[in-house]
């Protein structure tokens, strides 16, 4: 079984299990994937250089702590948290991810992407996905970084996305 098959077994569809049914479906199975790649290749549960914790690189005090407390996501965080036994504060979240809950990471993922006001991008829609993923995850490597650094970004984020469409269209 490849890398993401297994994360698609393993994380994300438990994690979309515990979501209501609207945020199941291709597009957002191919963005967990593409942006679990970009932020972690999906096999580090804790960040090189930094404080982010889980394959889709939640921060305490950011993602993490955005997710509980948004007015369209903090009520269903707080019932993924109680069905993975996990206290719905930053803290103990932190720690879950820290211990490689990886279907509460993924469902926090998708809950990520919930706050964005746009509807998900199209299937195929690499840009819209580049977009969605600037927007949610804000990451700092692409904002801080040179031209090139961010052209080097945005060309994996392209094989990223080619190898999660690979993996979710038949």
């Amino acid at each position: 079984m490849t890398t993401l098959s297994r994360i698609r077994e393993q994380a994300i569809r438990p994690a979309l299990a515990l979501l209501p049914a609207r945020m199941s479906g291709q597009q957002a199975e191919v963005l967990l994937l593409a942006i679990g790649l970009q932020e972690s290749l999906l096999i580090h549960q804790r960040q090189i250089r930094g404080p982010a914790r889980g394959l889709w690189q939640f921060e305490q005090g950011g993602g993490t702590a955005g997710v509980l407390s948004h007015v369209q996501t903090r009520d269903l965080a707080a019932q993924v948290c109680r069905a993975r036994g996990v206290n719905p504060t930053p803290a103990a979240v932190q720690e879950a991810l820290a211990g490689e809950d990886d279907a509460l990471d993924a469902a926090l993922a998708r809950l990520l992407m919930w706050t964005d006001r746009p509807p998900l991008p199209a299937l195929q829609d690499v840009e819209g996905g580049w977009q969605l993923y600037l927007r949610t995850w804000r990451p700092g490597a692409y904002t801080r970084g040179t031209p090139a650094q961010r052209a080097e970004l945005r060309a994996k984020w392209g094989r990223n996305y080619a190898a999660a469409l690979r993996e979710v269209l038949p």
